[in-house]
């Protein structure tokens, strides 16, 4: 995210029942290199890149910016979580301004179909919700990613539009913050 407001960055490491969300460490570059190379996350990105590339390309200490959450599992990344302000001129808004957050999250395979992505997700919006109170998050993801559109219904967000982007039909959708419920009194 470009502007965390008065969000602190990076937050103390966050833990959930399995795993710890933190910023990014020099011990994370293979497994970011892993992440961007892998041909089954590139089948939801835009394709793998070129191993050799991102050896030369990836720094000592990748994604060490505002926004970006390493997933720890036993003391390995497994994935990341982005938050970043969603680019003006791209399709899918729903603020007239736009800039929305967009919620992003990458897993290696092995880490696919165990639940983390919603564990880590859900910790992450949570902070979220805590540093930035009122703000909506956006979501995009392929229409046919069936697995990451299960998580985001999981998650509360829920379908605004449709649109081409990249070559394939796109599904967005937003998670409204929650208003707490005035309380009745008798």
């Amino acid at each position: 995210m470009t502007e965390l407001g008065t969000a602190v960055w990076p937050p103390a490491p966050m833990k959930t029942e399995r795993l710890v969300l933190r910023g990014s460490e020099a011990r994370d570059r293979a497994a970011f290199i892993e992440l961007f190379a892998s041909p089954e996350v590139g089948a939801h990105i835009g394709g793998p890149r070129p191993r050799d590339e991102l050896e030369r390309a990836v720094p000592e200490v990748p994604g060490r910016r505002p926004g970006l959450f390493v997933i720890e599992r036993d003391g390995a990344m497994i994935g990341m979580i982005t938050l970043d302000r969603r680019d003006a001129g791209r399709p899918g808004h729903v603020r007239p301004d736009a800039q929305e957050a967009e919620l992003g999250f990458m897993l290696l395979p092995e880490a696919w179909g165990r639940g983390y992505a919603g564990e880590a997700c859900a910790a992450v919006l949570d902070w979220f919700a805590d540093a930035l109170p009122g703000e909506p998050v956006v979501l995009c993801t392929r229409t046919s990613h069936e697995r990451a559109l299960r998580l985001a219904a999981k998650l509360g967000f829920t379908e605004v539009e449709r649109f081409e982007e990249y070559g394939a039909e796109q599904w967005f959708g937003v998670r409204l913050p929650v208003t707490p419920t005035p309380r009745m009194v008798s």
